[in-house]
């Protein structure tokens, strides 16, 4: 399995407030990142396994809807993660 449960805590204990903290908005914009980038990797051998590439575009508008979330609500915080993460917006 690519995520064990050590990789997830590790994801949250960096970009939540704890690794028990899964619920923060930058803990999953961070889990979602980790999951796009190992689908993307997937579909690069992979070009006609259709259900990740859906997996993987529903994940992004996940990622979207919480960035958006974010931005609306701390632009603060919204502006650490992009930075942190190195995603474009």
């Amino acid at each position: 399995m690519y995520l064990a449960t050590e990789k997830k805590e590790e994801i949250f204990k960096k970009h939540g407030k704890s690794e028990k903290d899964t619920g923060s908005a930058e803990g999953q914009i961070a889990l979602f990142t980790y999951r796009i980038s190992h689908l993307t990797g997937h579909l690069k051998n992979n070009r006609k396994d259709y259900a990740t590439q859906r997996a993987l575009q529903l994940l992004v508008g996940k990622r979207r809807s919480l960035l958006d979330y974010l931005k609306k609500k701390d632009i603060l915080r919204y502006r650490a993660i992009v930075k942190e993460l190195g995603l474009r917006r």
